[in-house]
This record gives structure tokens, sequence and C-alpha cells, in this order.
């Protein structure tokens, strides 16, 4: 694992090199710089994890530097530190105006330095966490919104379904990390119908058996696309088995009951629901009133009951009418 790179900004050369001899020995990487100038340099070589700036500088002080680094994109999310001896109160707010994550006044410990810098750095790695999650899950529902142009019937589909099954599965007080991969599943659960001809996606019309026969292949060509891409191998089982019936009678494999992954299930009644309350070509959509009873109707039939139950507290407290109403 790499070293997280320190850009230490500081025009006292004993107390840089000691800070410096202090952040080395926690195994940090350090930069060093004289000025803000010196620093923005040491920046275009490197990008720094955290930057612990002074504020009196010679040439260009703490706060050009907070600001020059704020004003370049790809900088704009490194947390920044002021260290510095101006206790005076219109300097604090000025730094704290700023956006700076911290104003920490000399002489401070060791102890209370490393446990900020610490701090900092493990908050800086959360959002960016936060960060990445959200792109892969927008460039997810963006992949998956391209069938939209194939089968205008799942135009809202994926952000509904994703929602439908989320909100289930906290009434169900699954942990965040379940309630994550039922995300991924959620949005991916329909990839499979990239691969369907556009003649059987766009019938005006029921389809007769050799379409039906193309369309129930779409649970295994969706697999079949995302199997070897290791962060989305928790979706599989929605993808597969979305389509699966508690009473066997689902397809592709006719799986029964417990056999079928709970996060399919969950996604089948999310898929279901959403389908009743859509229009379609060749029949009128169902009120979501009327779509929610056919659920119930079914409990223990094509669904889980227990599911069943958790979307009907879903039902009862309106979330499942504010998903609906927020994606038309």
């Amino acid at each position: 694992m790499n070293a997280e790179t320190i850009l230490l900004v500081e025009d006292s050369e004993v107390l840089r090199q000691g800070l410096k001899s202090l952040l080395e020995q926690e195994d940090y990487l350090v930069l060093t710089g004289g000025n803000g100038k010196e620093a923005l340099e040491k920046m275009h070589a490197k990008t720094p994890d955290l930057i612990l700036a002074d504020i009196l500088m010679p040439e260009m002080d703490g706060y050009e530097l907070f600001e020059a680094v704020r004003s370049k994109p790809e900088w704009i999310s490194i947390p920044f530190i002021f260290l510095t001896a101006r206790r005076e109160r219109k300097h604090i707010l000025a730094g704290k105006r700023l956006g700076a994550e911290d104003y920490l006044l000399k002489p401070i410990s060791p102890d209370d330095l490393l446990t900020a810098i610490r701090s900092r750095l493990g908050r800086s790695q959360q959002l960016l966490l936060a960060q990445l999650q959200e792109s892969y899950e927008a460039s997810l529902i963006m992949l998956a919104n391209a069938i939209e142009v194939r089968d205008p019937y799942t135009r809202g589909h994926v952000e509904r379904v994703m929602n439908y099954a989320q909100t289930i599965a906290e009434y169900l007080g699954w942990t965040a990390i379940e309630i994550n991969n039922l995300r991924f599943g959620s949005i991916l659960h329909d990839i499979g119908k990239i691969n369907i001809a556009a003649n059987v996606l766009n019938k005006q019309g029921p389809l007769n058996d050799e379409e039906w026969a193309e369309m129930r292949k779409h649970p295994e060509m969706g697999a079949e696309l995302v199997k070897g891409i290791h962060y989305l191998e928790p979706a599989l089982p929605v993808i597969l088995y979305h389509h699966e019936r508690w009473n066997g009678k689902g397809y592709p494999f006719g799986l029964k009951e417990e056999k079928i992954p709970i996060s399919s299930r969950i996604v089948a009644i999310a898929d279901s629901f959403d389908a009743m309350t859509t229009r379609r070509p060749y029949r009128e959509e169902l009120k979501p009133g009327e779509a929610f009873n056919e659920i119930l109707s079914n409990r223990g039939v094509q669904y889980d009951p227990l599911i069943v139950d958790a979307f009907r507290h879903a039902w009862e407290t309106e979330k499942i009418i504010e998903i609906f109403k927020a994606f038309p």
C-alpha cells in the first residue's frame, strides 16, 4: 500500500524539518515548501493527499495558496489544514470562512496534530469512496437506460425498480452493504434485453411462443454480460433470477421458494409492481392501488410472503407512492 502524501508548507526551516521528521516517523510521504509558490510547484509534480500550511509566508501566503488550490477542479477535494501562530479571532474566522478543513494553533502537541491529520485523511477517503460509488452507480444507470432507446417501456423503469427494491430491503432490516449490492442488481436486472431483437422488444401486441422464448433468455444474457466484472458480481443473482417465482413457475430455471436468492425475490416484486403500473401497447396500466392489491393476492404464490409483508409496510407508510410519483 502506498504511503499517504502530505504537503507541508512552512517558511521556518527549523519547524519545517521538525514537522517533516515527525510525519515521516508515522510513515507519511512528506513534500515540503517554504511558501505558497514552492508548494504549487510541488503539487504540479505530485498531488498530495493533504496540505498542512502556515499562513504568514513570503511571496504567497497560506490564504493565497488555499485559493489557488481550490481554484483547480482536480485539487478541490484535497483536505487543507492551516497550522499557524495567528490567534486573533479575525484570522481564525477568515480561515474557516475560506472552507479549510481545520485551523490549528501553534504550538500544538504531536499527538493532537497527528490526530487531526488522521481524522481529515480518513474523512477524505470516505468522501472519495462515496464519490466513486456515485460514479459507478451513475455509469450503470446510464448503461441500463441505453435499453430505453430500444424499448420505451423501460423509461424510468430502472430508477423506480431500484428505489422500490431498496425500500423493501430497508423494511427487512438489511445492512448498508447488502442494500448497496441490491441497488447494483436492481439497476442491471434487465441489462440482457440489450441482446433481444428490436422487433420483439417493440412488438405492438402480446408475444407469440417463439418471441416469448427469446425474451426469456434475457436473464442469462444479462448474467453473461457482467460475468467476470469483479465489482458487479453481487448483481448476478438479481440479473439471473429476478423472473423466478415462489411457486416454481418462473424462468429461466423454475427455482422455487428459498432456492431463489432473496435479492431476486425482492426485485421480483419491485419489477412486477412497476410493470403493472406501466402502460404497454397492448394493455392499459393499472393504478398503483390495483397493482398493490395484485401483489398481495399473489402472496405465497408468485411472491415470497415475507417480502410481500415488507412491501405492504412500505406501501402503508406511502414510501412506494412517493417513488412512483418521483420517477414518472
